[in-house]
């Protein structure tokens, strides 16, 4: 069975007509003959909309129940028994209502599609997964409901359905997308014309991305490599020097005077083991280049020109920048690779932009005056010069009979030694006095620098050749054991610093620790930019002392991200010293960015606690007030009923239990009020001693009138409690109030205040009625409900402080409020 096709509506923005395009499509279908159905239409009470569904068949919805609401959703399993050649489903990014056989929308379309039947959808632009944070940061609403942007690259066809911001604001004024309720608020929030602009935009850039996607299928599917012009596309060369900024920007110049240009940057590094460009300066290439717009690419390969022309044909350039001939004179020997680059590019246009290093002709570098063995050994190499040719010398002039051929011989094995120990200078310095020291002391005649025979002249020259030949092969075997080693030596430290990592996923001051121990650092800092154009940083994590805090404290900086720098204080590190630590700096990435997706996932499931501890708030406020309503409803009810007879008491008390029942409501209210006040960190808090007479005596006095009872016991001399006063006294108060609401008439509450291992409680205990769990987990905590209690709970922790609710033998419920007391009291020495 051939799979179904797939076409997508899309749009930027709710209300541009996608689903009447897409019932348009239908009718249009329909007329040619072909079975459609609609499998899920969402009109929205559009009238224009209604009015385009009318005469194609729609199978019914199926109905469900979630949480106490019906919810309609397509009926999968009835549009695969009705198997019409075409079903319209809208809205492909939506989300099925828990119970469905698929969570998606777009899964109940892939099964239709393996049905063989043909399906068109619609979808806005702020659902494609891969654009969901980029919405966001634009409109500053979050997408719940998003889509894999496979699924639509795999439609075999993407409509977009277009239409200006201040057209689709002209719809929404004229009531054409939202109820007139909703029309002034959506055109300040979500469709301001910024937004529709960004939106419109980066739809047209996802098309046009997929066009160009089927372009290169097309064409490779064909076998066809000449670049065709559908757009301008230039590369520009990079080699990795570090002057190469002018080259950019003039490149930068020439794409933007062709507009909808694209600009690429690729450096080719070789991978026949030549050392490549500083890459201290190819990212500072790749940073200007991405600043400017362009996009910047790196490819490896030992044939440059060829690797160019590679890059180019599969980017369809259409376009090459070269710089000038600046090569050294070992690369001018061989292929010019701008010359290689003119002569095959083929329809590729190719400009050559001058360089001010073109006017200097460039030298071959000597080694350096230590080569590849350091310092110590140059130094030793120099000392066994000057001694061991003497004593050679000397050696020689005293056992005769070696000949001319066997004291150059003689003097060869002291080069070959010193240029094992001391590098090439040494080696080169010692073959030339041995030269010398031959001609004047073996050589006729002797005692003179004069050769009389052209044989001797020519083993004189061929030592010295031979000498330097071999001084040069052990100084390059020297800098290549060198830089084995050296390179083995960073593979270990990039390996201890990936087991640290591992190690200590989320201790990044730890991390730099070691970083700083390796390269031998004073100070070391990862600096934050302040915003991705501000110019201001912070420290994130440090090492050492005295670390940078901005880039230009820093001796050495490497940029680790966009937003990420490390600077370095110490020693100055060489190119080898930087490249290992660039290669440092992506593990120090790797473990920032692991501690901030931590931190999210922790603050993320903060928010979820605080949102669960509102839910339950809400229930209780709910439950509370619903009971006070209630009284109140049924004392308003009865003073509004002029056929029951009333009497003047009857009268009173029914105004009393009413007036009681609102000032109830406003109470419960302002405690729901203070609830989101602690939730949110509105409320400020002071801690200090607090004298819990006073708090006792205000909190019985905030009580009020009306003969409130209360068995007050409360222990002589008792110490200061550390808590806010304020607070402390609310609480107090609201754990009375509440056990007088819950004890009956005859049996006042108990408050008791007594020490406890070096704390303060305060028990408070009630005679109202337990359920059977709690009278069965007598003197253990058990849960209490209700606003108050979940007030007071979370004030006491907001201080300090411990609330939890005990089950008493006689019945009722004993809040126990526990507090630490303050240092120097009695109770306080006694704890310490």
């Amino acid at each position: 069975m051939a799979r179904g096709r797939l076409r997508v509506y899309l749009g930027a923005a709710p209300g541009v007509g996608k689903t009447y395009a897409m019932l348009a499509e239908g009718q249009r279908r329909r007329g040619r003959g072909t079975d459609v159905v609609i499998g899920l239409v969402e009109p929205h009470g559009r009238r224009l909309t209604t009015r385009m569904a009318e005469g194609l068949e729609t199978v019914s919805r199926r109905t469900m129940v979630y949480r106490g609401l019906e919810c309609t959703e397509m009926d999968l399993d009835a549009v695969l028994a009705r198997r019409p050649q075409v079903a319209l489903v809208d809205e492909l990014a939506h989300t099925n209502v828990p119970g469905c056989r698929n969570e998606k929308r777009w899964q109940d379309v892939e099964e239709l599609l393996d049905a063989g039947i043909d399906v068109v959808s619609t979808l806005n632009i702020q659902h494609l997964l891969s654009l969901a944070d980029v919405v966001q940061e634009i409109t500053g609403v979050r997408q719940t409901e998003t889509i894999p942007d496979e699924v639509v690259r795999r439609a075999e066809q993407v409509e977009l359905v277009d239409m200006t911001p201040e057209a689709l604001r002209r719809r929404m004024v004229h009531g054409n997308v939202y109820p007139p309720d909703r029309v002034e608020v959506a055109l300040t929030h979500y469709f301001r014309p910024g937004n529709l602009t960004a939106l419109r935009e980066l739809a047209l850039l996802w098309v046009a991305d997929r066009v160009e996607e089927g372009l290169r299928r097309y064409r490779a599917e064909h076998g066809i490599l000449a670049p065709w012009e559908t757009k301008e596309r230039i590369v520009v060369a990079l080699s990795g020097t570090r002057d190469e900024e002018a080259l950019i920007r003039r490149a930068v110049r020439i794409a933007g005077r062709i507009p909808g240009s694209d600009l690429l940057a690729v450096h080719v590094s070789r991978d026949d083991g030549r050392v490549g460009a500083d890459p201290a300066v190819l990212a500072g290439h790749r940073a200007l280049v991405e600043s400017l717009g362009g996009s910047y690419h790196r490819v490896a390969d030992e044939d440059v020109a060829e690797a160019l022309l590679r890059f180019a044909r599969a980017e369809s350039a259409t376009q090459i920048v070269l710089g000038g001939a600046y090569r050294p004179l070992h690369e001018l020997l061989g292929d010019r690779v701008v010359a290689r680059v003119t002569r095959h590019a083929g329809g590729l246009d190719v400009h050559v932009l001058t360089h001010e290093r073109a006017k200097r002709v460039e030298v071959p570098a000597l080694p350096p005056l230590t080569g590849g063995l350091g310092r110590n050994r140059f130094g030793w190499g120099l000392l066994l010069t000057a001694v061991l040719l003497p004593l050679l010398t000397v050696f020689l002039t005293t056992v005769r009979g070696f000949g001319l051929a066997g004291v150059l011989l003689v003097y060869l094995l002291a080069v070959v030694g010193i240029a094992l120990v001391g590098g090439v200078y040494p080696a080169l310095a010692g073959a030339l006095v041995a030269g010398v020291l031959a001609d004047y002391l073996f050589v006729r005649p002797v005692h003179s620098l004069t050769v009389a025979r052209v044989g001797d002249a020519s083993v004189l020259v061929a030592f010295v050749v031979v000498a330097a030949t071999v001084s040069a092969a052990v100084e390059r075997s020297a800098r290549r054991a060198r830089r084995h080693a050296r390179a083995s030596a960073e593979a270990g430290t990039l390996a201890d610093l990936a087991t640290s990592a591992l190690r200590d996923r989320d201790d990044l001051p730890a991390l730099l620790e070691r970083v700083r121990v390796n390269f031998a650092l004073e100070a070391l800092s990862l600096l934050q930019r302040d915003g991705a154009e501000s110019r201001r940083w912070f420290v994130t994590a440090s090492s050492g002392p005295r670390p940078p805090e901005r880039p230009e404290q820093a001796d050495t900086e490497v940029a680790v991200t966009d937003e990420l720098m490390l600077a370095a204080r110490g020693r100055p590190l060489d190119a080898d010293d930087r490249r290992l630590l660039h290669g440092c700096a992506a593990q120090v990435a790797a473990t920032w960015e692991s501690r901030r997706s931590r931190r999210q996932a922790e603050a993320l499931g903060e928010r979820a606690v605080v949102d669960r501890h509102r839910a339950e708030a809400l229930r209780a406020a709910a439950s509370d007030l619903e009971a006070e309503v209630t009284a109140a409803q049924g004392a308003l009810e009865r003073l509004r009923e002029r056929r029951t007879p009333v009497t003047a008491t009857q009268w009173a008390a029914l105004c009393d239990r009413s007036q009681q029942a609102v000032r109830r409501i406003g109470a419960l209210v302002g405690d729901l009020l203070d609830l989101s006040r602690v939730h949110a960190g509105a409320l400020d808090v002071h801690l200090r001693p607090v004298d819990m007479d006073e708090v006792m005596a205000v909190a019985l006095g905030d009580l009020g009138p009306g003969g409130h009872t209360l068995t007050l016991e409360m222990t002589e001399d008792l110490p200061d409690v550390i808590a806010d006063a304020t607070v402390l006294t609310r609480v107090v108060t609201d754990l009375a109030a509440h056990a007088l609401r819950r004890s009956p008439d005859g049996e006042p509450p108990d408050v008791a205040v007594r020490t406890a291992d070096g704390r303060v409680e305060v028990r408070i205990t009630d005679h109202g009625p337990l359920d059977v769990e709690a009278r069965e987990a007598v003197g253990a905590p058990v849960p209490v409900t209700g606003l108050v209690p979940r007030l007071c709970a979370d004030l006491v922790q907001l201080i300090g402080g411990e609330l939890q609710w005990d089950a008493t033998a006689g019945g009722g419920v004993t809040a126990v409020l526990s507090l630490p007391a303050a240092a120097g009291s009695a109770a306080g020495r006694a704890a310490d």
